[in-house]
């Protein structure tokens, strides 16, 4: 393909990439230039300057923004629905009434980021996120705290289960490329996991919900009043509606994870058409279609119609934000940044674990997506994993989790998640990059200290 430049100097085109980070820092929050335009300019200079030839630029450009939208605009666009179904209906204020009951108010962060935990195991990051938005907006600001002090320990938990966890795709990709048993990689990923997330999410969360004072977000909570508070839902109806897609979901992921086990035959039609009915997308399409179903019978079809149509127009922004990051980090993927830096790093001569941790954040910071930084940081390493001697069963999995440690850290501007979160928490880049990213950045670095010291101690 020759969008492709001649990866002839590594030093040049990383030297582009450190420029691009730097003209969007200054464009976005020195000069106050929309994320969206600011990420739209830089991607066609990067392109331009990496060497994409200028009939190649757009559909560049395009293919990134149009592959991130993909996974995003449907799952943002449904969860908006649902979320503000059950905001103005009073299940969100009903399911936060009965966990503030139960735990008490010190322990809502707690009790929220657990839920998330259990959650997670199935579900995948973004959609989980928005499943728990409407409850963890609806704490907020029945205690007047900072949402960052919910969100953040909820958040932290899907990020941990999806990087570190199977049956999720990045795990399971690098175990399968490395030789690594998927049996004990979900136990020492669940061992990992637990402790990363209580230090790296629970405790920073902690902190950051009082070092940092933002509004609640009205992409999912309003200030719209409850339709009739003779009619809220009942707790149990609340919560059926929000386990049916996690449900859904684990449906598709079990199976497959059975078919790949060799236990069941994956291309059985019932088998394929049940897994279809667990993609996030159509999980979440039918969570909604019984969310209508259950809240018709009180308040019709029209005034629902309505909520749904409100609920989307808010959410636009949160889309074409998070498209235009997906566009940058796509547009760094095809001038070779990624490539030239793992080259670079491959024959370095560092013990495994960290070559694997260090080539992973290396490829997540230039190019954003940490799929594709776990993915290729496997394949690079495991010749080397190959010719080396020695390595258990549990050293294999240690080294898929220092990966995924590493393609967790620094999300910034280049990742579509930053965007995602950040504008779902209606926050600028400079409080996002001081809450998401370190949280991140935490959460990949915690994990690599304990399967460091693991690797060690066994």
């Amino acid at each position: 393909m020759d969008t492709m430049v001649q990866i002839a100097d590594p030093t040049y085109l990383l030297m582009i990439a450190a420029l691009a980070i730097i003209a969007l820092l200054i464009l976005i929050i020195k000069m106050k230039l929309h994320a969206f335009v600011s990420l739209t300019l830089v991607c066609v200079a990067t392109a331009l300057a990496s060497g994409i030839s200028s009939d190649q630029v757009v559909p560049t450009m395009m293919a990134g923004f149009g592959g991130t939208l993909a996974s995003v605009a449907l799952l943002v666009g449904l969860g908006a629905m649902i979320g503000k179904i059950l905001e103005v209906t009073g299940g969100a204020k009903v399911l936060a009434d009965t966990l503030i009951s139960r735990f008490g108010e010190d322990k809502a962060p707690l009790a929220l980021g657990i839920a998330s935990l259990l959650f997670g195991f199935p579900i995948f990051f973004d959609a989980g996120l928005m499943v728990m938005m409407p409850i963890i907006f609806s704490v907020a600001k029945r205690f007047g705290d900072s949402p960052l002090k919910y969100a953040l320990p909820s958040a932290g938990a899907f990020a941990v289960m999806h990087a570190f966890v199977p049956p999720h795709p990045g795990p399971v990709a690098a175990a399968d490329l490395l030789g690594a048993n998927i049996g004990l990689l979900l136990f020492v990923g669940m061992m990992v996991a637990i402790p990363t997330w209580y230090i790296g999410a629970y405790i920073f969360g902690l902190y950051a919900g009082k070092k940092f004072d933002i509004p609640v977000s009205k992409v999912f909570f309003s200030t719209a009043p409850i339709i009739d508070v003779d009619k809220i839902p009942k707790f149990a109806t609340v919560m059926s509606i929000l386990v049916l897609p996690v449900i859904l979901i684990f449906m598709d992921t079990g199976l497959n994870t059975l078919a790949v086990a060799g236990v069941i035959d994956g291309k059985l039609p019932l088998v394929q058409l049940l897994r279809m009915l667990g993609k996030t997308p159509i999980a979440l399409l039918i969570t909604l279609l019984v969310c209508l179903v259950v809240f018709a019978k009180d308040y019709g079809m029209q005034p629902l119609e309505k909520l749904c149509g409100d609920s989307l127009g808010p959410i636009c922004a949160v889309i074409l934000v998070t498209g235009a990051g997906g566009m940058f980090g796509g547009v760094l993927r095809a001038s070779g940044i990624g490539q030239a830096l793992a080259d670079a790093l491959s024959d370095t001569g560092m013990p495994l674990i960290v070559a694997a941790f260090v080539i992973a954040t290396c490829l997540r910071v230039a190019q954003g997506s940490a799929t594709v930084a776990l993915t290729t940081t496997a394949a690079l390493i495991a010749p080397m994993v190959a010719a080396t001697a020695g390595l258990s069963a549990a050293d294999l999995c240690f080294i898929v989790i220092a990966i995924a440690g590493g393609s967790t850290v620094l999300s910034h501007f280049n990742d579509s998640g930053f965007w995602l979160v950040g504008r779902l928490m209606e926050m600028d880049e400079k409080t996002t990059l001081k809450t998401w990213t370190v949280m991140e950045t935490l959460l990949g670095t915690i994990a690599f200290i304990i399967v460091g010291i693991l690797s060690i101690l066994f």
